[in-house]
């Protein structure tokens, strides 16, 4: 047997040691909130995230666990399907945040929220590419700055430091709209 033939054994052995109805239900929530930081519809968002989850299950046995952890795995194959998706429409989408409100007690709460989720939403498309996908990966996506800098390529402290200013500006900003 080959080199090459007892590799892709070993690469096949170790996808197969995933148990992949686990991987779902621990990361469906995850990508899906990815994509809906990346996009403003949550139909789009599921197919987005459908078509992920299809493209890991056909890549698995491409998977080697001892190159990168499955959910830095995922998050790139998220991550190229987010691509592939926005230069098929030519256009970045907006960073958008998922908006469910609980029962408010007043018509002045709902109000207020409202403004507060419009304003937020401004400031996010505001944000450059890179700044709205790092926000994505840490809200949306829920991961941590290391698993990001592996995806994004950028080292950790630059991924922290770089979600550190924009959540400061975030906030400045809000409360600027507070003050108004």
């Amino acid at each position: 047997m080959s080199t090459q033939t007892n590799s892709l054994k070993g690469a096949y052995t170790l996808a197969e040691e995933i148990d992949w109805e686990v991987a779902y239900k621990e990361y469906l929530p995850r990508v899906y909130n990815f994509f809906r930081y990346r996009v403003s519809d949550g139909s789009l968002a599921e197919d987005l995230t459908a078509a992920t989850f299809e493209k890991a299950w056909r890549g698995r046995a491409r998977f080697r666990r001892d190159l990168s952890a499955f959910s830095t795995w995922l998050f790139t194959i998220a991550r190229n399907v987010a691509i592939d998706h926005f230069r098929k429409r030519g256009q970045d989408v907006p960073l958008e945040v998922v908006h469910e409100q609980p029962d408010p007690a007043s018509l002045e709460e709902t109000v207020q929220r409202n403004q507060d989720f419009t304003r937020l939403s401004t400031l996010l498309l505001q944000l450059p590419a890179r700044a709205r996908e790092l926000i994505a990966f840490k809200y949306g996506a829920g991961l941590n700055n290391r698993e990001i800098a592996r995806l994004t390529r950028l080292s950790e402290s630059n991924v922290g430091t770089i979600l550190k200013r924009t959540v400061e500006k975030l906030r400045v900003e809000m409360e600027v709209n507070h003050e108004r």
